[in-house]
C-alpha cells in the first residue's frame, strides 16, 4: 500500500512544532556556551588563569566561598581590572549588534539589513569622532554615547526613507543606500582625521578598526544600561514584528500601527548600535550573521529570534575577542577586522542565496 504524502499544511505545522521544541534548548545551549566562553576568555592571556579559578574568583566576589581562587598573586587583580571589563564589553556589544540586526531585518523585511551594512554604525562613529575632535563634554562621560546615538538615529532614518519604494523595501535599494552612506561617512571620518591632532587621530582610527583593548568598568557602566534597555525594548517589539512580516495591510488589519512601529524600531536600532559603537568602534557583520544563523535553526518568530540573537551575538563577539588577543603573539588584532573577515564572505553568500531563491533582484 502506497503511503500518502503529508499535505503541505501538515508539514508546515510539524516544522513549526519542531522549531518550538528547539527554542528552549537553543536558548539554554547558547547561554551555557556563552558562560563557558566568558570563563575561558577571561582566563586566557599572558597571565593564564584556569576556568575553575576564574569561576572561583567570581563566586568569591559574590560572597560564596566555593571554588579555588587564582593561584597567581596578581591573578585576581588582573581578572577584575583588565579581563572581566573586556569580556563584559564584548558580550554587551555583541548582544546589542545582533539584536539590532534582528530588529532591522524584521522592519525592512529582508535578511540583508544590518547596522554596519547600511551605514548606521559608521554614522554613529562619525558623530562620536566629531565629539572627540572638537573635545565636546556637554554631557560628561555620556557625551560620546549620546553623539553616537544621534548619529545612528540620523543614518537609520535616512536608510528608512531612501530605501522605501511604494511601501516596500527593495534589496538593491537597501544595499546601494548603504554603499552611499558608507562612502559619505568614510569621507566624514577622513575629514575629521585631517582636522584632529595626533591623539584625536589615534582615537578615530580606533573607531574605524574596532577594538576592546583598554576597556574599563566605567565604560561598561555606560554601555550596559543602553544595551539592556535596547534588548528589552526589542523583545517587547517581537509580536508586532511577527505581524509586520505578514505585510503592512495584514498588520494594520489586526491593529498594528505600522508607521509608529517602524519609528520605534528605528530608535531601538539606533540605541543598540550606539551602545556598541560608543566605546568599541565599528564592528561590522555581527548583526547580519547571527540573526540569519539563528533564523535558520529556530525559524522567523521574533519571540525566539531576538533573545537567541542577543545570546548568539554575545557568544560570537566574546570568541572573536579571544581570537583577536591570541591569534598573533604579543599583539591585539582589531576585532572589527576579524568580524569583517568572516562576515564579508557570508554576506556575499547571502546575496547569492537571496537572488537564487527570489529568481532575481526583485
Amino acid at each position: 500500500m502506497t503511503a500518502v504524502p503529508a499535505a503541505p499544511a501538515s508539514r508546515g505545522l510539524a516544522a513549526g512544532r519542531l522549531r518550538a521544541a528547539r527554542g528552549p534548548l537553543l536558548l539554554i545551549g547558547l547561554l551555557l556556551a556563552l558562560v563557558a566562553a566568558l570563563l575561558v576568555s577571561a582566563g586566557t592571556g599572558q597571565l593564564a588563569v584556569p576556568p575553575a579559578e576564574v569561576l572561583g574568583s567570581v563566586l568569591h566576589r559574590l560572597g560564596l566561598d566555593a571554588g579555588p581562587l587564582p593561584s597567581h598573586p596578581q591573578g585576581d587583580a588582573t581578572l577584575w581590572s583588565v579581563r572581566f571589563p573586556r569580556v563584559a564589553m564584548a558580550a554587551l556589544a555583541g548582544a546589542a549588534l545582533a539584536t539590532a540586526g534582528a530588529v532591522m531585518q524584521g522592519v525592512f523585511g529582508n535578511p540583508l539589513a544590518e547596522p554596519g551594512v547600511v551605514g548606521v554604525s559608521s554614522g554613529a562613529a562619525v558623530a562620536a569622532g566629531a565629539v572627540i575632535v572638537f573635545d565636546a563634554t556637554a554631557l560628561g562621560s555620556w557625551t560620546v554615547a549620546a553623539a553616537a546615538f544621534a548619529g545612528g538615529l540620523v543614518t537609520t532614518l535616512l536608510v528608512y526613507l531612501l530605501s522605501r519604494d511604494g511601501g516596500r523595501t527593495e534589496v538593491v535599494t537597501l544595499v546601494l543606500t548603504g554603499i552611499a552612506l558608507n562612502a559619505m561617512t568614510s569621507a566624514g571620518l577622513s575629514f575629521l582625521l585631517f582636522l584632529g591632532d595626533q591623539q584625536a587621530r589615534e582615537e578615530i582610527v580606533f573607531w574605524t578598526l574596532g577594538s576592546l583593548n583598554g576597556t574599563r568598568w566605567s565604560a561598561v557602566a555606560i554601555v550596559a544600561p543602553l544595551a539592556v534597555v535596547g534588548v528589552a525594548a526589542a523583545v517587547a517589539l517581537a509580536r508586532p514584528l511577527d505581524l509586520l512580516s505578514l505585510g503592512d495591510r495584514a498588520a494594520r488589519h489586526v491593529g498594528v500601527d505600522v508607521e509608529r512601529l517602524r519609528l520605534v524600531a528605528i530608535v531601538v536600532v539606533a540605541l543598540l548600535t550606539a551602545a556598541a559603537v560608543s566605546f568599541c568602534g565599528i564592528i561590522a557583520f555581527v548583526g547580519l550573521v547571527v540573526p540569519h544563523l539563528v533564523r535558520m535553526v529556530a525559524g522567523p518568530g521574533h519571540r525566539l529570534l531576538i533573545p537567541a540573537s542577543a545570546l548568539g551575538g554575545a557568544l560570537l563577539l566574546v570568541c572573536a575577542d579571544l581570537w583577536a588577543r591570541t591569534a598573533v603573539q604579543n599583539a591585539d588584532l582589531p576585532i572589527g577586522l576579524l568580524t569583517s573577515l568572516v562576515g564579508g564572505p557570508f554576506f556575499f553568500w547571502l546575496i547569492r542565496r537571496s537572488r537564487r531563491t527570489a529568481g532575481g533582484w526583485a
